[in-house]
């Protein structure tokens, strides 16, 4: 049946969701299935729907306005979004509009009770359920109950929760059309909702069915607490029957009610073990039509189960693909890096290009595969000692997956002599000169890619990026950096064990590290105290930036008086440190030299927290603090039993410490300034591209694939659909919180820290920088939005280099993310800043502007009355 406005369910299936929106599509696909029943129906289509915008003209006015609204701003959206309602309410259906829909009625028995449910083109979507966002009306009987709620559906496209949702995912409100589902009431015994995939922990092997007396109306409202069961591989491995003492059913004259359930009921399962599997493997049929993992409702009757709703679980956290069917193990590159944000796909192909370790992708972030590594009990072992020093919870999250015996297969051990030590005497450098000569290397490879990659271009440009990104991996894996890097980070454990040990002393590297030479992140934070410096005297100057609104106020600073100076002062800064930006690691992010405005308020903060000349008495302040604390030590350990012994083994490792714990800072930097070699002549190619007509815009070559750009340059094509679809999932990732561990079953794991030491109330964490302070916490989730004052403790998710210069001005760390050797802790020691870092959920528990107290040697945070 096709007719003007109204289609069947059986007419339509995926391809037509910009016709009768996501439930529509997703139920007419459902209806193709094999042995999937769907309640007969019909849609009314985005046509009607257009009609009824056509003749409502002040709609439009309403949603220019409502586009201006920030999403935040509740007060406006709610009054904008109720009168856009009102006015789609009152329009009169169109004649030909109504007679389509009461013309599908009478075939599909108008005496019949219905459900009328909303369809949007932008919901049950991969990348965006909009589950609950708009109406359904359930039991609607006649045709003017049913044309009535039509007309309902159309305006709850734009509730005030519709509204926000789109908003916030940067959907155009008029770009969404709304379609509506009108399908045969269903009166069954039992409903609920099936998920294919644990929607907690994201297995994909564990299907989750919630299950109620009645209508479905009384678990999605949360009326009733649902029996639940798990089932895996045809099983029911657990299952929890709840007290349902209320149901919803059908009201014989239209509508539903609540009522109490008969007590001998209230505790019966609803449905058996074999009907749960049963409906689990009819689940997975709709699971694998749709491709991915299903948010399914459905509905138990005397003739079986029905299926009134199907969409994607789009909150799970995507799984590497593999070519093979085994379990897999992978680790989050993210939490390493301290970087968890999505990356495009210019950016992910890059790093993987350029890293030491093959890598996976999945959700715009980056894995390690560990499988193989922690199949022996050697490898096992090495890992999760390695591990443990740095990052106890992602320690904690793969012991999980290792304790279950079935998951990876032990294999024994490749040699019987064990793991190679990391260093032997021999191997481990000394000698100063090491550093200064790793640093010359660095540069003069720098030097050489910025030189001999002017003249590429083209396809040529992409040969050569190859050869670059070899020389790239050549430089990071030099074995006289790595001893150098593992000889700082080997000195801080042993200082740490050693002292802890023989005095007592928690984290006593922490002070001994203060001020460590050659540091290149901890001098690029107080470089920026400089900066100030040359700034603070010209009043005019300070003022022009506190104005500051885009990237080009460089050129106008000059015409001030003390302008020169200050320009001169920054750009010798971006010389330095342009390079740099946050989430750096991705080569798409605009830089500092690209967006020069993110260091105005870090620079306006530091004219205003500091004096002249506090770069260098900070550096001095951290130096006099470890000397101290390094006479103090060797001091105490003479007075223990062999003594002399002990204080000289200290004497030479602080020594070697504060010798190789800054190096460990610089390849970093050398990887970064590399990158923005590449990402200049990148953007270069990009705007041929542009002129010859082949992208949009410069920047739609972050959406593509190192691979297909160089195809792109080769061929002067792209596929018109490609950067749209990328920018759709860009989106989607970035709505994504990466785990520490995933697994291959798509469970998500995080990790626990396993402490009895914690106050109740307190936020555990990890200490990486000893020392207690307290203060208000300046909750930062964007650098360039930072405004703290001296005293001020940063909570943030995640801080790599580029936040150092931030670092100065606070007087204390909280982060989400971070190990005892990422770049945020090595720098907090640097500083002397008490930090806890791994503090789950730091930036909800904490809100900006508390009182908190961190406790940076045992690891956890108080927030004060």
């Amino acid at each position: 049946m096709t007719e003007p406005y109204v289609e069947d369910l059986q007419e339509v299936d995926e391809s037509l969701i910009a016709l009768v929106g996501g439930k529509g599509a997703h139920l007419g696909g459902l209806s193709g299935i094999d042995g999937i029943r769907v309640p007969d129906g019909f849609c009314v289509t985005t046509d009607a729907f257009r009609r009824i915008m056509a003749q409502a003209p002040s709609v439009g006015d309403l949603l220019d306005r409502l586009a201006l609204v920030n999403p935040d701003d509740r007060e406006a959206v709610r009054v904008l979004s109720a009168e856009v309602r009102r006015t789609v309410e009152q329009t009169p259906v169109p004649d030909d509009v109504a007679k389509a829909i009461t013309g599908a009625l009478a075939r599909c028995g108008e005496r019949a009770a219905h459900a009328v449910r909303s369809s949007a083109t932008a919901e049950d979507l991969p990348t965006a359920s909009f589950a609950g966002q708009q109406d359904t009306y359930l039991n609607v009987m006649g045709p003017a109950a049913v044309l009535e709620h039509v007309r309902r559906c159309w305006a709850s496209l734009f509730t005030e929760r519709a509204v926000v949702y789109r908003a916030r995912h940067g959907i155009d409100h008029r770009l969404v059309h709304m379609a509506v589902v009108v399908q045969r009431m269903v009166l069954p015994r039992v409903s609920g909702v099936l998920f294919t995939a644990d929607p907690v922990t994201g297995d994909r092997t564990v299907a989750t069915v919630d299950a109620g007396w009645g209508l479905g109306e009384a678990l999605v409202s949360g009326l009733v607490n649902p029996d639940v069961f798990k089932v895996r591989r045809g099983e029911v491995v657990a299952r929890t029957i709840a007290a349902k003492e209320r149901a919803v059913h059908a009201v014989p004259t239209g509508g539903t009610r609540e009522v109490a359930v008969d007590p001998g009921r209230q505790r019966q399962p609803v449905l058996t073990d074999a009907q749960a599997v049963e409906l689990v493997r009819l689940g997975r049929r709709i699971e694998e039509h749709f491709g991915r993992p299903q948010d399914i409702e459905w509905c138990l009757d005397d003739d079986g189960f029905q299926i009134v709703q199907s969409r994607p679980i789009t909150t799970l956290f995507p799984v590497p693909e593999t070519d093979d069917q085994d379990n897999h193990v992978y680790l989050s590159v993210g939490h390493q890096q301290m970087m968890t944000d999505a990356m495009k796909p210019l950016g992910l192909s890059v790093w993987q290009l350029t890293a030491l370790a093959p890598m996976e992708q999945a959700g715009g972030r980056l894995f390690v595969d560990v499988t193989r590594r922690v199949a022996s009990p050697t490898g096992r072992a090495a890992l999760l000692d390695l591990i443990g020093r740095g990052d106890p919870l992602v320690r904690d999250a793969l012991e999980t997956v290792l304790g279950r015996e079935d998951f990876i297969r032990t294999v024994p051990d490749e040699s019987p002599a064990g793991p190679p030590r990391s260093g032997t005497p021999d191997e481990i450098p000394t000698d100063p000169g090491i550093v200064t000569e790793l640093i010359e290397r660095s540069r003069a490879s720098v030097g050489a890619l910025e030189r001999d990659i002017r003249a590429k271009s083209g396809p040529a440009l992409f040969t050569f990026l190859l050869e670059a990104f070899a020389e790239h991996k050549r430089v990071l894996s030099d074995p006289l950096s790595m001893r150098a890097i593992m000889a700082g980070m080997e000195a801080t454990w042993w200082l740490n064990d050693k002292l802890g040990e023989w005095l007592g002393e928690k984290n006593a590297a922490d002070t001994l590290t203060l001020s460590a030479p050659g540091n290149i992140t901890s001098e690029m934070g107080l470089a920026l105290l400089d900066v100030a410096d040359v700034i603070r005297p010209w009043p005019q100057v300070v003022a022009f930036l506190r104005g500051v609104e885009d990237d080009g106020f460089l050129a106008d600073l000059a015409k001030l008086p003390g302008g020169a100076e200050a320009r001169e002062a920054i750009e010798a800064y971006l010389d330095r440190y342009g390079m740099r930006c946050v989430a750096e690691i991705d080569i798409t992010r605009p830089r500092w030299s690209e967006r020069p405005s993110t260091l105005v308020p870090v620079l306006l903060d530091h004219i205003r927290n500091f004096g002249p000349g506090a770069a260098e008495r900070r550096f001095e302040e951290g130096r006099r603090k470890a000397s101290a604390k390094e006479q103090d030590v060797l001091a105490r350990l003479r007075a223990l039993p062999d003594g002399e012994r002990k204080a000289g083994e200290t004497k030479e490792m602080i020594d070697r410490v504060r010798t190789f714990i800054g190096y460990r800072e610089y390849p970093k930097y050398g990887i970064i300034s590399r990158y923005f070699v590449y990402k200049r002549a990148l953007l270069e190619e990009a705007g041929q591209l542009v002129r010859a007509g082949v992208l949009a815009e410069r920047e739609d070559c972050f959406y593509l694939t190192f691979q297909e750009f160089q195809e792109a340059v080769r061929t002067h094509e792209v596929d018109g659909g490609l950067v749209r679809r990328r920018k759709d999932a860009f989106r989607s990732h970035q709505a994504l919180t990466p785990p520490r561990v995933l697994t291959s079953d798509g469970e998500a794991l995080d990790g626990a820290y396993r402490r009895d030491d914690v106050p109740a109330g307190a936020l555990a964490g990890l200490p990486v920088s000893a020392g207690t302070v307290e203060g208000r916490a300046r909750v930062v989730l964007d650098m360039a939005e930072a405004d703290v004052r001296a005293g001020d403790i940063l909570v943030t998710s995640y801080t790599d280099p580029s936040w150092s210069p931030l670092f100065v001005g606070i007087a204390g760390l909280v982060t989400e993310v971070g190990g005892l050797m990422t770049h945020g802790a090595v720098i907090a020691r640097e500083y002397g800043l008490p930090a806890v870092v791994g503090v789950a959920g730091a930036t909800r528990l904490i809100r900006d502007g508390q009182r908190i107290r961190v406790h940076g040697t045992e690891g956890y945070v108080e927030i004060l009355p």
